[in-house]
């Protein structure tokens, strides 16, 4: 059995207009927020085995911020794969993850995270800034990850239900 933990990542500033999209820092709410996923992964025993972010600013201090506070110490990777990337791009980086890997997450950006949830467990969840998704698949392979697999959606988390 595998594990996909499907994180947005936390809340970014507008505030700095000369700044381009994939630059933007988090914003105070987006520091207090992912924090608190990274503790909920370590008091729900979820801390991942690695860690696949998009190479955007607030998806790498999203994810940073996230392993810290969850004492995570397996591999932190960054991609530009994953920067505003559709739901095929994400399934398609988890099929290459190896297989030693039990549990895996992914932080990237909204409308594809969300989307991806749909697609894999068949629930329209609201993926808000810093929203973590479990998903449960029963397979032993990741290059079983099926896109039209109905998996189950285990919980979701919102920061401000933390």
């Amino acid at each position: 059995m595998k594990r996909l933990l499907l994180l947005r990542h936390a809340k970014s500033s507008w505030g700095q207009t000369n700044l381009s999209d994939y630059d933007r820092p988090l914003n105070d709410r987006g520091r207090r927020d992912a924090p608190r996923i990274g503790r909920l992964l370590r008091e729900e025993g979820l801390v991942p085995n690695l860690i696949v972010a998009s190479s955007a600013r607030r998806a790498t201090t999203t994810a940073e911020l996230v392993a810290e506070a969850a004492s995570f110490e397996g591999e932190l990777r960054y991609t530009d794969k994953l920067y505003l990337a559709e739901p095929g791009a994400y399934i398609a980086l988890a099929r290459r993850v190896d297989e030693a890997v039990n549990t895996l997450m992914l932080v990237g950006h909204n409308p594809g995270i969300q989307e991806l949830v749909a697609l894999l467990t068949g629930r329209d969840e609201r993926m808000a800034t810093a929203t973590l998704a479990c998903v449960a698949l029963p397979i032993k392979l990741w290059s079983k990850l099926a896109a039209d697999g109905k998996y189950e959606l285990q919980n979701i988390w919102w920061p401000r239900e933390l």
